[in-house]
């Protein structure tokens, strides 16, 4: 599972614009690249000790702590001055393509650049429907920001975004599909054949001004 979560971390820095994540000995680090951005810290297999000890050290607003267990099992390592983030679930599956069909009165525009892949699907009159992103990683590929607009949900949009995107990865190379699913994705990407293989949870360090 952790060269899966690796994959994870690495290909969202991509779709993010984010720097490339850096090997620490907690994890993976990510760098804030601009200075609206935080830093983001990445557990991978590590211990309590280890975690306390970086959580210790941590003084700057805004910079984030995920690992991939229980929200429970994480919360006494952070005081008061941290808030959890949405729960996920770190999901996965192998990439099979299949046909992508559209309902009536919509389009799907599919465009890449940089490893990162972009499918929108518009509405007759232009507007943005649906969308979602991709960042490659070697074989595999990290899902990103799908989104249904308010008006257009319950019409199967983000299952056309999720074929439209499958296709155009599998057609760049990888072979792994890999995303950090809420708990309101999750049931559409169980229902596409994905597996949840861990808890994704976060802090976030918001201390009060003085």
């Amino acid at each position: 599972m952790w060269e899966t979560a690796r994959s994870w971390v690495e290909g969202w820095a991509v779709c993010r614009g984010m720097p490339a994540p850096v090997d620490v000995p907690w994890g993976l680090r990510i760098g804030a690249g601009a200075p609206s951005r935080a830093v983001r810290h990445v557990l991978l297999d590590t211990d309590a000790a280890t975690a306390r000890e970086l959580i210790g050290t941590i003084t700057e607003p805004a910079t984030c702590v995920k690992a991939f267990l229980p929200a429970g099992e994480m919360d006494p390592w952070f005081s008061s001055a941290w808030e959890p983030t949405e729960p996920c679930f770190l999901m996965a599956v192998d990439l099979r393509p299949s046909r992508v069909h559209v309902p009536d009165g919509y389009t799907v525009t599919v465009e890449a650049a940089g490893g990162v892949i972009h499918v929108r699907v518009l509405s007759a009159d232009g507007d943005l429907a649906a969308c979602g992103r991709t960042g490659l990683t070697g074989t595999a590929c990290v899902f990103d920001q799908i989104v249904t607009e308010p008006a257009h949900r319950r019409r199967g949009l983000g299952t056309v975004v999720m074929g439209a995107l499958t296709g155009a990865a599998a057609g760049s190379g990888a072979s792994e599909g890999i995303l950090g699913a809420t708990v309101q994705g999750r049931a559409l990407y169980e229902a596409l054949g994905w597996k949840v293989l861990a808890p994704l949870n976060g802090f976030v360090y918001e201390p009060v001004p003085p």
